[in-house]
């Protein structure tokens, strides 16, 4: 069984997609952080598969990138993003 971590992330596609698209954005209106991490994994694979889509164009790469994001933790991400948050509004 071989390790597959990285950065600290669960693989390469976690730590990468985290990275370029949510690391800088912070939660935008519509992720909604009230809801569990599980829900927001799935919102923001959504997120992913739009923007893929908004900026490419059909055919080989883009299918390329829709199946990288197959790799990503989705639940990692979202509660990293809502444990980001909830120390950031900490009093």
């Amino acid at each position: 069984m071989s390790d597959t971590k990285y950065n600290g992330w669960t693989n390469y596609a976690t730590w990468r997609v985290n990275l370029e698209i949510f690391s800088d954005i912070g939660l935008e209106p519509g992720f909604d952080l009230d809801q569990e991490a599980y829900d927001l994994g799935h919102d923001l694979k959504a997120h992913a598969e739009e923007l893929i889509d908004l900026m490419s164009q059909p055919g080989l790469a883009r299918d390329y990138a829709l199946a990288f994001l197959s790799d990503v933790n989705w639940f990692e991400i979202a509660k990293h993003m809502i444990e980001e948050y909830a120390e950031e509004n900490a009093e």
